[in-house]
């Protein structure tokens, strides 16, 4: 079994939603645990790591609980096979605000959990229409936005040595593509402008993960999306294609 622990935020809750169902029909069982604190950055992750404080709400296998718990009583609970971090979305785009926190960060998690593979979640770029309130700091730019975020989070993975799941490369492929095609009036994979949608948006991560940590293409994986969030809404297989091809096109 694979064990997974997100050190991360609402766009680590949408990449780690159908992870564990994903994996399962690839033939991998995991264990997917997701600490979420809403808009949470790398600074904060490094306070609530000296403060000790159990401000983290615990999701497991996409499922949320009432449970809230430290980053170090994490560590302790099981025997980690990866970690993933993450800064919050609208810092992506600013190398300063990296550090020194990261580094602080993963020197604590090799010294604690010297075996786990640590991970960068390197998070999308926001719709071209977001009203997000940061996007400003963008020019409400989405290419700019993705650029930026993409030269921070590949020069903090080089400088500490750590792989990137390539979320946002992934969804700005998609966006290039029918249905996602918004410029064509095609539908969004965020639902707000900023988070994934429900779907498809969230299942596209899903794939991303299962390539990116396990090297097991997705293209015949069998998994079919379905959300309590959204119970009107049957996932179309047609566009379920479309996202496993292109995840795994992007990995060739």
């Amino acid at each position: 079994m694979r064990k997974i622990l997100a050190i991360g935020n609402s766009f680590s809750e949408d990449a780690t939603y159908y992870l564990h169902q994903t994996a399962k029909a690839a033939g991998i069982e995991t264990k997917v645990v997701n600490l979420y604190i809403g808009g949470c950055s790398l600074e904060r992750h490094w306070s609530n790591v000296e403060s000790a404080e159990a401000a983290y709400q615990y999701q497991i296998n996409g499922k949320i609980t009432e449970r809230y718990v430290s980053i170090q009583e994490m560590l302790r609970e099981d025997t980690w096979d990866d970690i993933v971090t993450q800064q919050v979305s609208h810092d992506s785009g600013w190398g300063d605000s990296y550090e020194p926190f990261l580094g602080l960060l993963v020197d604590y998690l090799r010294r604690q959990v010297p075996k786990a593979q640590i991970w960068l979640h390197k998070t999308w770029a926001y719709d071209t229409n977001s009203t997000h309130e940061h996007f400003m700091r963008y020019h409400r730019n989405q290419m700019e936005m993705y650029e930026r975020l993409s030269k921070c989070y590949e020069h903090m993975a080089d400088k500490y040595h750590l792989p990137l799941i390539p979320s946002a490369d992934v969804i700005q492929k998609l966006r290039s593509k029918e249905p996602f095609l918004m410029e064509a009036g095609g539908r969004s994979l965020c639902r707000d402008g900023f988070h994934m949608d429900f779907l498809y948006g969230r299942y596209a991560l899903a794939c991303v993960w299962v390539r990116a940590l396990f090297g097991v293409p997705v293209k015949q994986n069998t998994y079919i999306p379905h959300t309590d969030l959204l119970p009107e809404e049957q996932a179309d297989e047609k566009v379920l294609s479309v996202i496993r091809m292109t995840v795994d096109e992007y990995f060739a």
